[in-house]
């Protein structure tokens, strides 16, 4: 008897509509050591300013984006970026990052172009002087930008994103260092 409901419980489990947290993933974690290889550091020196952003996978697992900004020949950003097609978001997703940062406030990037370039759509958050914190960006609050300016009228369309990065441009020159342990996709509830 104790089998048989046990097979019944079993059948009900695996039957029954999935819920929206299966959904739920990482996006990215920096456990295994080719975690690196897809981010590609992207500074102003593209139009001849002197940052110098730098990624890599410190020695507590954790990307690992540091450099400094510099505001000289018309610079003042720094970015690292990756390029995947596999994010799959939908309209009412939030991306989580698990962040240690040095005060200072970064852009989160998400690209629908898959040379990440165009449009990036972008949301700030800060950071707390060496503390880990989750921040949470909702999908549907993602606006669009180029080169500095917002077109708010450019919708995301989330299924089209291809790729997705950090960018430092808060004009405050000097040395800057953000740990990220990983980054979540949580469905829509």
């Amino acid at each position: 008897m104790a089998f048989l409901i046990y097979l019944l419980l079993s059948l009900v489990v695996a039957f029954s509509p999935a819920e929206n947290g299966e959904r739920d993933r990482v996006l990215f974690d920096f456990d295994k050591p080719d975690a690196i290889r897809i981010w590609r550091p992207v500074n102003d020196g593209v139009m001849g300013g002197r940052s110098s952003g730098k990624v890599k996978i410190n020695q507590y697992k954790n990307l690992e984006f540091y450099g400094n900004l510099s505001l000289e020949n018309n610079g003042g950003f720094a970015s690292v970026r990756a390029r995947d097609d596999g994010l799959s978001m939908q309209s009412g997703d939030t991306v989580v990052l698990r962040v240690r940062g040095d005060g200072r406030t970064y852009n989160f990037n998400v690209y629908t172009q898959r040379n990440l370039g165009g449009y990036s759509y972008r949301q700030s958050f800060a950071t707390v002087n060496g503390k880990w914190v989750d921040v949470e960006l909702p999908v549907d609050k993602f606006v669009a930008t180029w080169r500095g300016r917002s077109f708010r009228n450019e919708a995301l369309n989330p299924s089209a994103i291809a790729g997705l990065g950090i960018l430092l441009g808060d004009k405050k020159p000097g040395g800057f260092k953000l740990e990220v342990e990983s980054i979540r996709l949580k469905a829509k509830q």
